[in-house]
């Protein structure tokens, strides 16, 4: 399926490209002659960053909640776009092995047992995103990445010391020079490197 655009007139009185989605996947239909009606409720969702929208979405049938599976849309949010168009998205199933593979564990705790291979894959890959967002990486540390990378002052650095301030973590040269970001750290492929400690010579 492609991108469905609109402007914000057309989200039925949604404000958020999460609460237009959670309303697009919850819905009923009634069969005919009297067969019992089937549709979907969605059970926990997320929209991090309004790019990407997670869902944990239930098929229920005459009211008997059935398998919990996982909807993911790409999306795209422009409250201020020129031609009026705000909101954009694609949604894919967990059995299409969407790229994206960092939905919320929140989510994933609610999805139901699967055979399918491609949603097995895509759920073993959001657990992965999970486990290297939950790296401990102290003050001081240093990390050497998969792949040297450069930056704007034309340098590039694979091995870089780990600067906390707050919640924020900034680079520097493994011989403390310069002051780096690097986008979506925790994302990326390092690991930390372990430094030999001499210890010092007491005299009595």
């Amino acid at each position: 399926m492609g991108w469905l655009s609109m402007p914000l007139a057309s989200m039925g009185g949604h404000t958020s490209p999460k609460q237009y989605l959670d309303a697009q996947f919850t819905y009923e239909r009634a069969e005919a002659d009297e067969q019992p009606a089937h549709g979907y409720r969605v059970l926990e969702s997320a929209c991090p960053g309004n790019r990407v929208y997670y869902a944990a979405v239930q098929r229920y049938e005459d009211d008997v909640p059935g398998e919990v599976t996982a909807i993911i849309c790409l999306v795209r949010w422009n409250p201020k776009a020129a031609d009026g168009f705000v909101f954009a998205y694609k949604d894919m199933s967990e059995s299409m092995g969407p790229c994206e593979a960092a939905c919320p564990l929140r989510v994933l705790e609610r999805l139901t047992s699967t055979n399918d291979p491609n949603a097995l894959d895509w759920r073993r890959r959001c657990f992965a995103t999970l486990r290297r967002r939950q790296r401990d990486v102290p003050d001081g540390a240093l990390i050497r990445f998969a792949q040297p990378i450069s930056f704007s002052d034309h340098s590039q650095h694979q091995l870089m010391r780990v600067s906390r301030q707050g919640r924020r973590i900034v680079l520097s040269s493994s011989d403390g020079r310069g002051r780096y970001r690097v986008s979506d750290l925790l994302d990326r492929k390092f690991e930390i490197v372990r430094e030999r400690r001499i210890a010092p010579t007491i005299f009595t």
